[in-house]
């Protein structure tokens, strides 16, 4: 059972032999038991408590046990019964199966059958339960009302949302890094025909290069060094539902011939297969790119970006969008209360004139973070003053400031020197939050991928420092 309390059972059997027996052989495996004798005991049992399931004799000495299951179906429709008869009674069993019931054993049966038919359908219920109260809560968090803003700018997005949610159309999202693209990705998802289905993100540009083919496609067992079993890909995950390619702009030129072949054919090959997999996906796309420069600078292709560009959504910077900061830190305050089961703070004026002042060059994910930064650094404080902020954005003319490098008479290698100040800079930020990527990406206005990118490409130089 996945809930920690244990599944209650009524049994109803005027034979008392028989009924302790059976209470006995449910409490053993788990199940919290009572007991009724009579149809009348039943009715007062049931009226006192909802069980989540039934055993009940169709044979009862003041009435007609199918009258117990109608009572019992009408008041909990959720309950599990299991109706058990003597010889001879299977046509009313099966009529009482046609009323609700789950199934039916003709006396004498197996106890261990009994306890394996209430477990299957009990744990059943609680399953759908609780994924009713999933898809709730995903709707809830994942509706176009929910994400908040209350600029222009965010309402031609939420407009666009509306629109092409309920359509089967490849969407592309284009915005800086930290605008929200994925949640935006998830809400179309959470708002379409398919949100019962799996929704898959990928991060193009947070993967090897050499690995983005076999993580899409899948790949054979031995397909390369390193497979060592068969692996399904992100398309086959996907297969129902909406698959989420984030930084697209990212992928090779080959990579994106591949995924033109997949989205024209809709199927894909694994690595190191030769037999195809026909899918049935919703593809949204993201990049913080202008692909269309891309294009004609000839490093993306022109046909997989129409392919793509079907259904365009913008999403505005932070920086354009000023009059959503107020609203956007009072619900990061909350959400890291929250999280961090501390009181909940408030802002004061000064505070939030300083966020709205602030460039935001990392978007709604550095004033997350900022937020949190606050949060964290409050204290006994109820409320967040100015001085909580992170120093970068209190005093944002200081932000980046690096001394000015001095040129040589006989000239310097310049893609050295910028490695080495690269280099400096994420050694700083890692010396200076202790080794935390995510504190340091934030200091560096980096995404934390990003951050963990450039680390695998400068190497051992500074995993060793």
């Amino acid at each position: 059972m996945r809930e920690t309390t244990p599944p209650t059972v009524l049994v109803v059997e005027d034979d008392t032999d028989l009924r302790q027996i059976i209470t006995d052989s449910l409490e053993a495996k788990g199940f919290a038991v009572a007991q009724a004798f009579t149809a009348a005991d039943a009715y007062s049992r049931l009226e006192g408590f909802a069980y989540d399931g039934m055993v009940l004799d169709l044979r009862l000495p003041d009435a007609d046990g199918m009258d117990v299951l109608d009572a019992a179906l009408a008041r909990y429709p959720q309950m599990r019964c299991v109706v058990v008869t003597g010889w001879g009674g299977v046509e009313e069993a099966v009529r009482a199966i046609k009323r609700g019931a789950i199934d039916f054993l003709i006396k004498p049966f197996q106890l261990v059958q009994l306890a394996q038919i209430l477990h299957v359908g009990i744990s059943e219920t609680r399953l759908r339960a609780e994924n009713a109260d999933l898809r709730a809560q995903l709707g809830d968090r994942f509706s176009v009302a929910s994400i908040i803003g209350k600029s222009a700018a965010m309402q031609h997005v939420f407009s666009a949302l509306e629109l092409v949610s309920p359509m089967k159309s490849t969407v592309l999202i284009q915005g800086e890094s930290g605008t929200g693209k994925e949640l935006i990705a998830r809400t179309i998802h959470h708002n379409s025909p398919r949100r019962d289905h799996t929704f898959v993100a990928f991060n193009a540009a947070a993967v090897p290069e050499g690995l983005v083919e076999a993580e899409l496609f899948g790949h054979a067992k031995g397909a390369f060094t390193g497979a060592i079993n068969a692996r399904v890909g992100r398309f086959e995950l996907a297969d129902k539902g909406t698959l989420f390619i984030d930084e697209v702009s990212s992928m090779s030129l080959a990579l994106q011939a591949k995924l033109l072949r997949a989205i024209q054919e809709r199927e894909i090959e694994r690595v190191g297969e030769s037999k195809s997999f026909k899918f049935d996906i919703r593809l949204i796309a993201a990049t913080n790119v202008d692909l269309r420069k891309m294009v004609k600078e000839g490093t993306f292709r022109e046909d997989l970006f129409y392919r793509l560009n079907v259904v365009p959504i913008s999403l505005p910077p932070l920086r354009h969008r000023r009059e959503d900061i107020a609203l956007l830190a009072q619900h990061f305050v909350q959400k890291s209360c929250k999280n961090n089961g501390v009181p909940l703070r408030t802002i004061n004026q000064s505070t939030l004139r300083a966020l709205m002042d602030y460039s935001w060059p990392g978007n709604i994910r550095q004033l997350e973070n900022a937020i949190e930064y606050a949060v964290a650094v409050s204290g006994a404080e109820r409320e967040i003053g100015p001085a909580m902020l992170p120093e970068d954005i209190r005093h944002p003319d200081r932000a980046g400031a690096i001394g000015p490098v001095t040129i040589p008479e006989e000239g310097l290698d310049f893609q050295i020197v910028m490695s080495q100040i690269e280099r400096d800079l994420i050694l700083g930020g890692l010396k200076k939050t202790g080794g935390n990527k995510r504190q340091a990406a934030r200091l560096l206005n980096l995404s934390r991928t990003t951050l963990i990118d450039k680390l695998h490409r400068l190497g051992g130089s500074v995993s060793a420092a």
